[in-house]
């Protein structure tokens, strides 16, 4: 069984309580690195710990809320002005293609539209339903907090490990289903009541 490591780039709020980057986790195993949710302080924390911006080839979201992928439209900007040339794939809830070219016009007018020399390419996950992306396999939960678009914890099997993440939510019986038979459950943590 390979070696998979799980590094915690970011754990706060879309506040920045405590000092705290947003949420970022970064995976990496034999074959590829990639990331379970992606906030807008993303790109700061791969250059404090180290990791290649380039080298990220999959972002899996558990929702549409900014402090969870707002740091794909820099981490996009990133490649294209150093030379990117592996595609990035985003996955997340429906609606997460739109949401994200929107964010990129909002913050660079016309850098949704721009050629670039990697392709950025989109899947909609639906929940329950297991998707792959090359050897990583995640199946997303519904979990309660409204987001615009369905908000998921993800169970994700790489490199022979399964790890669950339960994204935001309020107590659901789905983080049993997300988390059962896990090697490692991630378990957001907001409120203590």
């Amino acid at each position: 069984m390979e070696k998979v490591e799980v590094q915690f780039l970011g754990t706060g709020d879309a506040f920045g309580s405590g000092g705290r980057l947003q949420t970022c986790i970064y995976v990496q195993t034999r074959d590829s690195g990639f990331l379970l949710d992606c906030g807008a302080s993303a790109l700061i924390s791969m250059r404090r710990f180290g990791l290649e911006p380039s080298g990220i080839e999959l972002i899996l979201l558990t929702h549409l809320h900014a402090d969870h992928f707002a740091g794909i439209p820099f981490l996009i900007l990133d490649g294209q002005f150093n030379r990117r040339t592996r595609p990035l794939l985003i996955a997340g809830p429906p609606g997460v293609e739109g949401r994200i070219r929107e964010a990129m016009e909002v913050f660079f007018p016309g850098s949704s539209r721009v050629e670039r020399k990697f392709a950025v390419k989109f899947a909609e996950m639906k929940e329950r339903e297991e998707s792959a992306f090359g050897g990583i396999r995640v199946t997303p939960f519904p979990v309660v907090h409204p987001s615009g678009s369905p908000s998921y914890a993800l169970r994700v099997n790489c490199g022979g490990k399964e790890i669950g993440y339960s994204g935001d939510t309020e107590w659901t019986e789905n983080l049993i289903e997300a988390a059962k038979g896990t090697d490692l459950f991630i378990s957001e943590c907001y409120f203590f009541d």
